[in-house]
């Protein structure tokens, strides 16, 4: 995880940041900016590294990626969108475009947390059987 984040993630995320702040402009619209902002975050960043996350950490474990972004891509995507989107609202409206990957790796805490957890049963691991049916616990 710590490779994904320091070797992708990060400048991954600090370029996109400032080609959001650069490229993304509505002249005297500051509020309809920010809702630009977060749509190209989350329609293209947001799907790209989690579909880049699940793949990577699925050669790192020695699996298919395939079958992981087919067991987990779909909710994980749903889910960010739950979350992340009112994240990158009040990151894009309140926090400066240098602290701004800061705020998303505090919130990351959590998030990768839950991705770890969504990662370890899309693998089959856990107490799931082959055929996804879960075994019993002794």
């Amino acid at each position: 995880m710590a490779l994904y984040g320091g070797a992708i993630f990060g400048p991954a995320a600090t370029t996109w940041f400032r080609f959001l702040q650069s490229r993304v402009r509505i002249a005297g619209r500051p509020n309809l900016e920010i809702l630009a902002r977060v749509g190209l975050d989350q329609a293209v960043f947001a799907s790209c590294n989690l579909f880049v996350f699940l793949s990577s950490m699925a050669i790192m474990e020695g699996g298919e990626p395939r079958k992981k972004l087919e067991s987990t891509y779909a909710g994980a995507l749903k889910s960010n969108w739950m979350v992340w989107p009112w994240v990158q609202m009040t990151n894009f409206k309140f926090v400066p475009l240098e602290h701004r990957v800061l705020v998303v790796n505090v919130v990351s805490l959590g998030w990768n947390c839950y991705l770890s957890y969504l990662n370890s049963q899309g693998s089959g691991g856990g107490d799931g059987g082959k055929d996804g049916s879960k075994l019993p616990r002794e």
